[in-house]
C-alpha cells in the first residue's frame, strides 16, 4: 500500500508539471514569450520560481544527510547557499537586468565585443549546468528506487522526459508557472511531515538522544555496507559479520570488535544488536568536520580549509549559476530584478529551517544509514520509521512528491539555461524549433551520465557545481559590471585560469588522483584559490592589454548603473527590442512568433 501512495503523489507532481507546462504553451505567443517571458514576471512570481529551481536535491536531501553523519556541526552549510543573494542582490542583480541579455554569454560578448569569449562563457554554462543536473537526476532515481523499489535508473528517466517535454513545449513561460508552482508544494512537503514527526519525537517515551551524543540503534538491525570503509569503535562491540572484517571472512557467527579502528569490505552484511552504538566512519584529513577548530595544523587544518572553501563556493557561486541568471533577465526592470532577490532570501531562509530538522530526527531513528553510506535516504525513511502505519505511508508519499518536485523543478532551469546556450552558439538556425532540439541535447548527456555513476553524494555533486561557477562567472560579473578596464584577453584567461583550475579540481578528485592529506582537501574545495586566481588573472591580463578595452565599454557600463528611465532620456538604454530576448545585434536575434 505504501508504494501505491508515493506512486499516486509521485504520478500527481509529473501530471501537475504537465498541465501547467502545457498552460505556458498557450500563453506563449511570440519568441520573447518564450525565451524571457517577454521580460514581464513580476517580483513575487519570479521569486518563488527562482527559489523553486534554487531548492534542488542538495537542500531537500543533502543537508539533512550531512546533519545526521556530524550532527550540527553542518548547520553552516546551508548558509553560504542563502547568504550568496546577499550578494547578488547588492553586486549584480539590477545591472544585469539592465543589460538586456538572455543568457550569461550574452552579457560577455555585450560587455567586451568578443564573440571569443561569449563562446568560452558558453562552454562554461553548458559545463555548469550539467554538472548541476547530474545530482537532480540521480537524486531522483534514489527516491523513487527508495520508496517504489523501482530500478534507480527510472526516477532519472521521468524527470528527463518531462522536463525535456515541459521546457521545449513553453519555454520560459511554461517553467515560470511550474517552478513556482513546485516551491509551494516543496515547502508543504517538507514542513506538514516535519510536524508531526517533531512531534511523534516528543512524545517518544525513549531516552532522549542528544546531537552530540553517540547514535544508538532502536532495535536490532542488519546493515549492508555496500563500499568499503572503515569504522572507528569507541568501546568493545559484540555483532554479527556475513562478509570479510579486517581481513578475515565471518559467516554470520557473533563476534566482539575490540576498541579502535576496523575495515569492513564491501559487501558485508553487519547484525547489530538493540541498544548498540553505531560504529562511525573514521575520519580522514579531507574530512570538513571539526569546522570550528582554529587552523592550527594536524587534522583541524584541512578541516577547517574545507568549510572555508564550501562557504565561499556557495557564498560567490550563486551568482553565476546559469539558471539563477537567467531568471533575472525575465524582470521589467533592474528595481524589479532587486525586489525580487529579497523576496527569494525571505523564501530560501524559512526553507532552511526544515532539512536540519529532519538530520537531527534521522540521528535518533536512521542512525544506520550514517553507516551504509545512504545518509541522503534520511529524509524519505523517517516517516515510516517514526510514526509507521497508513500515517507514516501518506507522509512519505508527500515528501516523494516534494523531492520529485524539487528535481523537476531545479532540472527545467538548468535544461532551459543550457537549451539557450546551445541553440545560440552551437546550432546555426536561432528559433525555437530549433530550441526543442536543444533541449533534448541539454538533457541527454546528465542522463548518460546520471545512469553510469552512482556514487557521487548529492551535496558534493552540488558542491561542485558552486566551485566552478564561483571561479568562473563571479570574477567575469564582478568586474564586468564594476570595471572599465576590464578587457577580452584578460576575461578569457581569467575564465581559463579560475574555472579551468576549479573544474579540472574537482574532476580529479572525483577520479580519485589527489593522495590523502591536503593535497586531496585542496583539490576537493578549490575555491579557496580558485576564486583569487580568477580574479588575479583577469585584473593581471586586463592591465597589461589597456589597448585592448572595447570601446563602447563606458555606454554600456552607464547602461548597466543608470536606471532604465534615466538611461532612455541619456541616450544609453541600448537596443533591447520586444523581440528579442538579447541586448543588441550581436546576441539572440529572434522575430515575433518565429517558429510556432
Amino acid at each position: 500500500m505504501e508504494r501505491t501512495y508515493t506512486a499516486l503523489a509521485v504520478a500527481g507532481v509529473v501530471l501537475a508539471t504537465v498541465l501547467i507546462g502545457g498552460l505556458g504553451l498557450r500563453i506563449s505567443r511570440t519568441t520573447s514569450d518564450f525565451y524571457v517571458a517577454s521580460r514581464t514576471v513580476k517580483p513575487g512570481l519570479n521569486a518563488a520560481a527562482i527559489s523553486g529551481e534554487y531548492l534542488s536535491a542538495a537542500s531537500f536531501l543533502g543537508i539533512a544527510g550531512l546533519v545526521l553523519l556530524q550532527g550540527p556541526e553542518m548547520l553552516w552549510y546551508p548558509v553560504g547557499y542563502t547568504a550568496g543573494y546577499l550578494v547578488l542582490l547588492v553586486l549584480v542583480a539590477a545591472p544585469l537586468r539592465r543589460s538586456g541579455a538572455y543568457t550569461l554569454s550574452d552579457f560577455a560578448e555585450a560587455r567586451l565585443e568578443s564573440a571569443a569569449v561569449r563562446r568560452l562563457a558558453s562552454l562554461f554554462v553548458v559545463g555548469i549546468g550539467w554538472l548541476y543536473l547530474l545530482p537532480q537526476l540521480q537524486g531522483a532515481g534514489l527516491t523513487l528506487a527508495i520508496l517504489t523499489g523501482a530500478p534507480d535508473w527510472l526516477g532519472s528517466v521521468v524527470v528527463a522526459v518531462v522536463v525535456t517535454g515541459a521546457v521545449a513545449a513553453g519555454g520560459m513561460r511554461s517553467i515560470t508557472f511550474v517552478q513556482a508552482f513546485q516551491y509551494g508544494l516543496k515547502l508543504t512537503a517538507l514542513l506538514v511531515p516535519a510536524l508531526f514527526l517533531a512531534a511523534a519525537w516528543a512524545a517518544d517515551d525513549a531516552p532522549r538522544a542528544r546531537f552530540d551524543a553517540p547514535a544508538v540503534l532502536r532495535e536490532h538491525t542488519e546493515v549492508r555496507i555496500d563500499d568499503t570503509v572503515r569504522v572507528d569503535v569507541g568501546a568493545p562491540l559484540t555483532l554479527t559479520a556475513t562478509g570479510t572484517v579486517d581481513g578475515e571472512v565471518r559467516r554470520g557467527e557473533p563476534f566482539t570488535l575490540e576498541e579502535g579502528p576496523h575495515r569492513i569490505e564491501a559487501g558485508t552484511v553487519l547484525g547489530l544488536p538493540k541498544g548498540a552504538p553505531v560504529p562511525e566512519r573514521a575520519a580522514t584529513d579531507a574530512d570538513p568536520a571539526g569546522w570550528s577548530q582554529p587552523l592550527a595544523g594536524g587534522r583541524e587544518g584541512p578541516q577547517l580549509y574545507a568549510t572555508y572553501g564550501l562557504i565561499l563556493a556557495t557564498f560567490l557561486g550563486t551568482m553565476g549559476l546559469p539558471h539563477v541568471a537567467v531568471r533575472f533577465y525575465t524582470s521589467p526592470h533592474g528595481r524589479a530584478a532587486r525586489r525580487t532577490t529579497l523576496v527569494v532570501l525571505g523564501l530560501i531562509g524559512a526553507f532552511y529551517l526544515l532539512p536540519p530538522v529532519y538530520g537531527a530526527l534521522g540521528r535518533v531513528y536512521t542512525p544506520e544509514l550514517a553507516l551504509t553510506g545512504e545518509a541522503d535516504a534520511a529524509v524519505l525513511v523517517l516517516p515510516e520509521r517514526v510514526i509507521g502505519g497508513v500515517g507514516g505511508e501518506l507522509l512519505g508519499a508527500l515528501l516523494a512528491a516534494g523531492a520529485f518536485a524539487a528535481f523537476l523543478s531545479t532540472a527545467s532551469g538548468l535544461t532551459m539555461s543550457v537549451a539557450g546556450v546551445i541553440t545560440q552558439d552551437v546550432l546555426p538556425p536561432r528559433g525555437v524549433r530549433y530550441f526543442r532540439l536543444a533541449t533534448v541535447l541539454a538533457m541527454t548527456v546528465p542522463l548518460v551520465l546520471s545512469v553510469v555513476s552512482r556514487d557521487v553524494p548529492v551535496a558534493d555533486a552540488v558542491g561542485l557545481a558552486f566551485a566552478v561557477s564561483a571561479s568562473s562567472f563571479c570574477p567575469l560579473l564582478v568586474l564586468g559590471i564594476w570595471w572599465r578596464r576590464l578587457t577580452p584577453p584578460g576575461a578569457a584567461a581569467g575564465l581559463v585560469a579560475g574555472g579551468g583550475s576549479a573544474l579540472t579540481a574537482v574532476m580529479a578528485t572525483r577520479a580519485g588522483l589527489p593522495p590523502q592529506g591536503w593535497p586531496h582537501t585542496l583539490m576537493a574545495w578549490p575555491a579557496v584559490w580558485s576564486v583569487p586566481l580568477g580574479f588575479l588573472t583577469m585584473v593581471g591580463v586586463s592591465l597589461a592589454t589597456a589597448r585592448h578595452v572595447p570601446a563602447g565599454a563606458g555606454a554600456i557600463l552607464a547602461r548597466l548603473h543608470l536606471p532604465e528611465d534615466l538611461a532612455a532620456r541619456t541616450g544609453h538604454q541600448g537596443p533591447e527590442r520586444t523581440g528579442s530576448p538579447g541586448p543588441g545585434p550581436t546576441v539572440h536575434r529572434g522575430r515575433e512568433g518565429a517558429d510556432r
